[in-house]
């Protein structure tokens, strides 16, 4: 691992000519000093160490790598345990030289940096850098000059990257079937929750984001489990591990209560399958990501016409946005390190240079923006939603009128939400499924919901 990480350092070098400082960030405080959230590693910070450390930061410059962290105080030991010292973890993640804390101050003048989200090391690196830090969408000068060239490095992944993802991958799988076998005896979402998350804590990995568990999959990120599973309801999951490292994996399936869905649910689903293939099907280097996004938005709206919910021409509806009445959100995004890959850096990562976000109710949530490329992980996650928010807009009752047959679409009442999300990799030749031992197709979901 040591070698790769190297190889990431000094590509970095290569690319940007002024000491780089990242920080780690610390834990916050849930609700009194001792009582923390799980520490999670600014992701930058863990792609160029390996290790998720806590209130350290490293500096790159020449060509050699300083770690800045304090040794354990006696109270750490007691608490905690023996743990590594400074010199061991320079040791283990290859620097030169290694320092107290304190000594970075000593190093900040003319270094670029990102800043990180917790407010206690934000505000330390506005203290050590003095001088402003932009965060998001608006950094400048050389923080700029960073940013660049870590969103050209961390958008193709490595082969310690793919091997990390994979095995958030395996575990998410096996979490997922877990819930659709949970299902059968299950009576809440709770339930379903416990099981999957289960299978990932088992396997010392953490969830990669808050899972989404529910039978009301209008709500795109629901977070609420208190509902009771009940006949006829369809449960979407979304649930997503990862490794110690940090790399994540992000899967999504929806499956039916009773383990067989309705003639009306089914209707629905093969509508999403198939703009879940279809973009699969057509991604290859140098598509770009914005048509395979339209391609789902045509299918859909294909397929809702074919079954009289839509009125009109697939292609004007598109143009109209008619399609994002039931699929508002985009077909992905980039996937690696976090489950929204580098989305800390805002559109600068999502976004090919030159280019912004669309003000249309179609496009305005499209989270990537860019040519495919070689080693790139992105997901396709179609959908189909009924969102009393959307569908009882006033405004778009009127901008839309005649172009919704309501009653047929009552007609599919039993569909609240489905969404069908894959991890693909784009190869030089193609692309690779890395969840393509979860199925997606009815049957099987079916038949891994009475297993």
């Amino acid at each position: 691992m040591i070698d790769i990480l190297q190889q990431r350092r000094q590509k970095l070098t290569e690319l940007i000519n002024t000491p780089i400082i990242l920080w780690s960030g610390k834990a916050i405080s849930r609700n009194f000093k001792a009582n923390l959230y799980p520490f999670r590693a600014s992701s930058h910070f863990l792609y160029f160490t390996g290790l998720a450390l806590e209130n350290a930061a490293i500096l790159l410059e020449n060509g050699t790598l300083t770690l800045f962290i304090d040794d354990p105080s006696p109270d750490d030991t007691l608490w905690h345990g023996e743990t590594p010292t400074r010199e061991s973890i320079a040791k283990q993640i290859g620097a030169d030289y290694a320092y107290p804390l304190a000594e970075l101050t000593n190093y900040t003048a003319h270094a670029a940096t990102i800043a990180v989200q917790d407010p206690t090391t934000y505000q330390q690196q506005l203290n050590r850098l003095n001088r402003p830090l932009y965060p998001n969408n608006t950094p400048e000068t050389i923080d700029l000059q960073l940013i660049n060239a870590i969103i050209t490095l961390r958008l193709t992944h490595d082969e310690l990257a793919l091997t990390e993802i994979r095995k958030a991958i395996k575990v998410a799988i096996e979490a997922h079937k877990m819930g659709m076998r949970a299902t059968k005896t299950a009576q809440t979402e709770a339930e379903i929750r416990g099981a999957m998350e289960g299978v990932i804590i088992a396997q010392n990995m953490t969830c990669a984001y808050n899972s989404i568990v529910t039978v009301h999959g209008e709500i795109l990120h629901n977070q609420d489990y208190t509902h009771n599973l009940n006949p006829g309801d369809l449960l979407l999951a979304d649930v997503g591990a990862e490794t110690p490292l940090g790399w994540a994996s992000d899967i999504t399936r929806t499956w039916p209560i009773t383990g067989q869905f309705s003639p009306t649910q089914r209707d629905i689903y093969d509508i999403v399958l198939s703009a879940h293939d279809r973009c699969i099907e057509a991604m290859k280097p140098g598509v770009e990501y914005r048509d395979i996004h339209l391609l789902a938005c045509l299918t859909i709206a294909e397929g809702l016409v074919n079954l009289g919910i839509l009125q009109g021409n697939p292609l004007d509806l598109v143009e109209k946005d008619a399609h994002a009445l039931f699929f508002p959100h985009g077909i992905g995004h980039l996937l690696g390190l976090d489950v929204h890959d580098m989305e800390d850096l805002g559109d600068l990562a999502g976004y090919e240079a030159g280019r912004t976000r669309s003000d249309r109710f179609g496009l305005g949530y499209l989270r990537l923006d860019r040519p495919l490329k070689s080693g790139m992980i992105v997901t396709i996650e179609p959908g189909f939603y009924q969102v009393p928010a959307i569908l009882n807009n006033p405004d778009f009752c009127h901008k839309y009128q005649g172009i919704i047959n309501w009653d047929k679409l009552a007609q599919f009442s039993d569909v609240r939400g489905i969404r069908i999300e894959d991890d693909v990799l784009v190869t030089d030749t193609g692309i690779e499924v890395l969840t393509a031992d979860l199925p997606t197709s009815p049957d099987a979901i079916e038949t891994l919901c009475q297993s």
